[in-house]
């Protein structure tokens, strides 16, 4: 197996759903969302290039309780976790129990119309609070349209 995330085969298919469906939900690239130059390369380099961007992406399943399955290395770094930590969270394990109702609303939204924008406190593994402003979640689908689960990215973000 190989060592970085971004080299995995599963991950790399992870990066083109989470890009495909941003592109798909809000009419534009993430790159362009975020500023910056659209991204050329092989399925590997862009997901190389995702895992290293400035800003947070994480997204997680469709279990019942899902489980994050994507988080670059800034959102690795924010929730102070390693790869094969993160991969086995809950995602509900970052918010707060007093913010689960407003999280969960978010994602029911969001499961409706495809993508919302958020803001919140969330929970790193150590126990530091964190607020989040101008977030946005999206519905993670695959080429039959399919859920997926979803995913998140934002940048401006403080620690409380």
């Amino acid at each position: 197996m190989n060592n970085l995330p971004y080299q995995q085969e599963k991950v790399i298919q992870r990066t083109q759903l989470i890009l495909s469906s941003f592109e798909h939900w809000l009419g534009h690239s993430l790159w362009k969302e975020k500023g910056l130059p659209e991204i050329q390369g092989s399925s590997e380099e862009i997901a190389q290039q995702l895992f290293g961007v400035p800003f947070a992406v994480a997204s997680h399943g469709i279990e019942t309780d899902p489980i994050f399955n994507y988080g670059n290395q800034k959102a690795l770094d924010i929730w102070e976790l390693t790869w094969e930590e993160f991969i086995k969270i809950p995602s509900r394990k970052t918010a707060e129990l007093v913010e689960q109702t407003e999280r969960d609303r978010l994602l029911a939204e969001t499961t409706k119309k495809g993508f919302s924008y958020f803001s919140g406190i969330r929970i790193t593994s150590t126990g530091k609070r964190f607020k989040i402003n101008n977030g946005i979640v999206w519905n993670v689908i695959d080429e039959q349209q399919i859920n997926q689960g979803q995913a998140a990215v934002y940048s401006d973000f403080y620690f409380l």
